[in-house]
């Protein structure tokens, strides 16, 4: 299980590259590895069905599964099972999705955009419901869950110039998203209820959970929410017809064989257990005949062909789910078996659909004649389909709902005869509709109607749909080669007693069912015919989507409202508001929790702490009342070089290192955007606005009574008391700083270096917004001298004179380019002992780096401290040599290193996984190299954090450096393009 899912998440990124050589023919490669996964799956079968009768005859099951730790201590895991149920769904899932991809070589043409990405997403998606179905754990499950909406999300707005289409995707996202998140909380009640997110184990313990009432009622149904909203059911089903503006191999594997069966396997998952719940039948059966019956309806109004299949897929789903909302034995052999019929039968609709619209431009059934003789292959696999659909005898549809009925005809409940009457009447619906569809797409119209410019498709064209058919045909006529796994599923739950999937069971009350139902189908096709006027659908009522639409609408109205009087364009204001949350809700917790008042004062550890207090007082007192902004951007930085040397009293190295380099990465930061800002704040003593002095003051006593209250309040040890230990033993390190954050508290840095690297982009958005950024201009580019032209001479001449034109002197000297881009700035802006000291010092200071990333494990540093220092070396060679200078240092791109440095965090810790160990697994391995050495694996998610933090300055200097620069320099923006172009094509200027 785990090598298949790890293969198609690997072949959806090795996509781009796919394509990029073989184009189009590039899906044959692709569908190589659902189609071996479903060969390796057909190899498993028989353990699984073995796993099922062992506990059917009550031993214990043991089903194949994979178990790895993840987070033990919210005793979430990484386990993946293969039962019936699993096993069925998976086949759809990789079985279509490699038939699917194949198609794709035909229905795409070699120019199409984006083809590779399109396809990646397609085996991502493949790569999702896998982990789905086969997750144990239920929190992994969700986290599947989740991923398949973002990508249908992708999948359906594929065609980005179609406002449809976008418009289409985010409603499918959005309701499918909302549903989820209910069902988070369903999850969250029912695991924690279990004391378990194991699915197995819920389901083992699923009578004493019924046995609490209402609390499991609730979790269950929240569960059911999300399952109905994925599988698209009222009243959240119109999210799928919506969808079919997705590209038709998206809509026949998404939304037939792939997506909108995860509600269906989640229903089947806790039928077993859950169904004598209170809310379970009227969510699962009520809701599911409605839902068969209005999208059986709606199906019959609609013109357009993929939006018959559409609708029919919205009956359909409700059909499978309300049999399996039954909760019978006998009820789940026959919904599973109308599962996988379901899949073969509307994935060779779809995809006829796709053929149909690829060769004549239309879906609309209004417009089409004759195709079935222009196109006998497609009408006839077309035809194959529809008879399933509708319950043909001797296809596997019609095997599938004989199963059905004589599931629902042992069902002993009070609403046993309406179930039976809905299923009874939403059959003869999908009859009426399947019929439709087939005429509609192949019959020949009485009107006349003009002839349509159409050619065959070919056999690889049609390929996928034969086998689909094919597959139908076969199973109908031996349904035995599947009977195995819906009798080993139901067997699970007790057994289906006498069941079984034949093609012709005798005259029996199925039989005489199907016959009702095949005559009111016939009744209801020939009134809709003969009623048909080909106007559009008319509803005399408010639909569930003109509600959604109306909600969506009444959100973004009041959105608006609350921006219009929130964001003003004020900084003060946003950051008034800002500070006002954060001063009243946790003063207003502190203030209502008791804690006792400390009784013991030390105003200072040492005489000291006494006077750099005094110097961070005075540096704020000054910040606050500075004329000028450089002034007061020093004293802030006084504060927090203050605040390093009381690191450093009280005995904390790591603090100090760290808090002195991003004092001074942050120190230069607020220099160099001071170059585009006025000189002058405006404000001094006599203009201060007391309410926020106010607000300021009291934010600052809130956070001092905080951390007094906090400190008196502990009753316990510390924690932090037995980190050496930990860190010694477990994470092979005498740095506690580092090892705990590249070891013990790793999935907090992880978070960090990620809201870094977002912060690094959002900086570089906003700053070349709407520009060309990321191009290395070079020294040999541009013209020696030209740099920093347009800006303010050093000195004037009179006074400057010799110092002018010994600068000019140096400048011109071609034996003292003692930086590679020295040259490139004006004589003025020079600097022999700078560009000297640069040089010398450069190479020292990025060793130093390097040592003290290396070195971090056991001594004050890491990659963090690392990372910091090689930006300080960047800065100094930018300071010294210009922007030019800044971009041959800058070998390889922030947005690289940025990308490059979470990739390799992120390898840290899935290697461990690959291993067999929990995720982020630290291993030591020590060896001898002239003396005694220790290698820890966490090293190498610390040179991760390195790389991170090294592209994060390399974007700050680029975007408050070289940008302001640029502007600074008075250079029109043909000059820029002209410079880039030189960068790029080596010709100079």
């Amino acid at each position: 299980m785990l090598i298949i899912l790890t293969a198609l998440f690997v072949t959806a990124l090795l996509c781009p590259l796919i394509f990029r050589a073989l184009k189009r023919n590039g899906f044959y490669v692709v569908a190589v590895v659902p189609a071996v996964g479903f060969i390796w799956l057909l190899t498993r079968m028989p353990a699984v069905l073995s796993a099922d009768n062992s506990l059917a005859n009550g031993a214990p099951n043991a089903p194949p599964s994979v178990q790895m730790e993840w987070i033990p201590g919210l005793n979430i895991a990484l386990n993946f099972r293969m039962d019936s149920l699993a096993a069925t769904i998976l086949l759809l899932i990789l079985g279509v999705g490699a038939l699917v991809l194949f198609y794709c070589a035909r229905y795409f043409k070699n120019d199409d955009p984006q083809i590779g990405g399109f396809a990646a997403k397609m085996v991502a998606f493949a790569g999702a419901m896998t982990g789905l179905v086969t997750a144990d754990d239920i929190i992994i499950m969700f986290i599947f869950w989740e991923i398949t909406s973002v990508l249908s999300y992708l999948l359906i707005g594929f065609s980005q110039a179609l406002i449809t289409a976008r418009r289409s995707a985010m409603n499918a996202l959005i309701i499918t998203t909302l549903g989820g998140l209910v069902m988070l909380a369903g999850i969250l009640m029912l695991g924690a209820a279990a004391g378990s997110y194991q699915l197995s184990e819920i389901m083992a313990s699923a009578d004493a959970l019924v046995a609490l009432g209402t609390f499991t009622d609730v979790a269950v149904a929240l569960i059911i929410v999300g399952a109905i909203s994925k599988s698209a059911l009222v009243p959240f089903h119109f999210w799928l017809p919506g969808a079919m503006a997705a590209p038709t191999p998206v809509s026949a594997y998404l939304h037939a064989a792939a997506m909108v069966k995860a509600g269906v396997y989640l229903i089947a998952r806790l039928a077993p257990g859950f169904a004598e719940t209170a809310l379970w039948a009227p969510m699962t059966v009520g809701i599911g005949i409605l839902t068969m019956l209005i999208g059986g309806y709606r199906a019959l109004k609609q013109y357009d062909l993929k939006l018959i299949l559409a609708f029919g897929t919205v009956s359909q789903l409700g059909f499978i789910i309300a049999v399996f909302g039954f909760g019978t034995p006998e009820a789940a052999f026959a919904a599973l078996a109308m599962t996988l019929a379901h899949g073969l039968f509307k994935a060779t609709l779809f995809l006829s659909v796709g053929i149909i619209d690829h060769n004549t431009g239309t879906r609309d059934i209004r417009k089409l004649t004759g195709l079935g003789r222009a196109m006998p292959i497609l009408a006839t696999t077309t035809g194959i389909a529809a008879a399933s659909m509708a319950g043909v005898p001797l296809l596997f549809g019609f095997v599938a709902k004989e199963a059905v009925y004589e599931a629902t005809l042992h069902l002993d409940t009070g609403w046993s005869l309406a179930a039976l009457i809905g299923i009874l009447l939403g059959a003869a619906l999908t009859m009426a509709y399947s019929l439709r569809f087939f005429f509609g797409a192949f019959g020949v119209k009485k009107k006349k109607l003009p002839a349509l410019q159409c050619k065959a498709p070919t056999l690889i064209f049609l390929a996928p749909l034969l086998v689909l058919s094919a597959a139908t045909l076969f199973l109908g006529l031996y349904p035995q080669l599947v009977e195995p796994l819906a009798i080993h599923w139901s067997a699970a739950q007790g057994g289906p007693g006498k069941m079984h999937l034949l093609p012709f069971a005798g005259f029996n009350a199925a039989i005489g069912l199907s016959a009702i139902s095949v005559g009111l189908g016939l009744c209801f096709f020939w009134l809709r015919h003969r009623t048909d006027t080909g106007a559009p659908l008319r509803r005399m009522i408010t639909s569930a989507e003109e509600i959604y639409r109306m909600s969506v609408n009444g959100l973004d109205k009041a959105a608006i409202w609350i921006t219009g009087r929130t964001q003003r364009g004020s900084l003060s204001f946003y950051l008034g508001v800002i500070l006002v949350v954060v001063l009243v809700i946790p003063l207003a917790i502190a203030l209502t929790v008791y804690t006792p008042w400390p009784s013991n004062w030390i105003i200072a550890d040492h005489p000291a702490q006494l006077l750099i207090g005094a110097v961070i007082i005075a540096g704020a007192v000054v910040a606050i009342t500075a004329p000028k902004r450089f002034m007061a951007v020093l004293m802030v930085s006084v504060t927090g070089y203050g605040m390093v040397a009381i690191f450093a009293l009280q005995g904390a190295p790591d603090l100090a290192l760290t808090q002195l380099l991003v004092e001074t990465i942050v120190l230069v930061s607020f220099v160099l955007a001071l170059r585009a800002l006025p000189k002058r704040l405006w404000v001094g003593l006599t203009k201060i606005k007391w309410g926020r002095a106010i607000l300021a003051i009291s934010l600052a006593l809130m956070v001092v009574y905080i951390a007094i209250a906090m400190m008196a309040a502990r009753t316990e040890a510390r924690i932090s008391l037995a980190w050496p230990d930990l860190a010694y033993y477990d994470g092979f390190g005498k740095n506690i700083v580092n090892v705990a954050l590249v070891d013990m508290r790793v999935w907090d840095t992880f978070g960090e270096i990620t809201v870094l690297a977002a912060a690094a982009t959002g900086v570089a958005s906003l700053i070349f917004a709407g520009r060309s950024f990321g191009n290395r201009v070079r020294a040999h580019h541009v013209a020696p001298g030209s740099i920093d032209a347009g800006s303010e001479a050093i000195g004037t001449k009179d006074s400057k004179e010799t110092e002018l034109r010994i600068a000019r002197r140096f400048a011109s000297s071609s034996n003292q380019d003692w930086l590679m881009a020295g040259n490139t700035l004006v004589a003025e802006r020079r600097s022999i002992i700078f560009e000297v000291v640069t040089r010398l010092m450069f190479h020292t200071v990025l060793i130093m780096s390097v040592y003290t990333l290396l070195t971090g494990h056991n001594t004050p540093g890491g990659g963090f401290a690392g990372g910091l220092i090689a930006g300080l070396a960047l800065t100094i060679r930018y300071l010294a040599g210009g922007r030019v200078e800044l971009s041959e240092s800058m070998r390889i791109a922030p947005g690289m290193l940025i990308g490059g440095g979470i990739a390799l965090a992120g390898l840290a810790g899935i290697v461990p996984l690959l291993l067999g160990d929990g995720i982020f697994t630290t291993y030591a391995l020590e060896f001898w190299f002239f003396g005694e050495h220790k290698f820890v694996s966490s090293t190498i998610f610390d040179i991760g954090v390195y790389l991170v933090v090294l592209g994060l300055v390399q974007d700050v200097l680029r975007s408050l450096g070289s940008e302001i620069d640029s502007l600074s320099e008075g250079r029109s923006p043909v000059d820029r393009h002209d410079e880039i172009q030189a960068s790029r094509t080596g010709v100079g200027r």
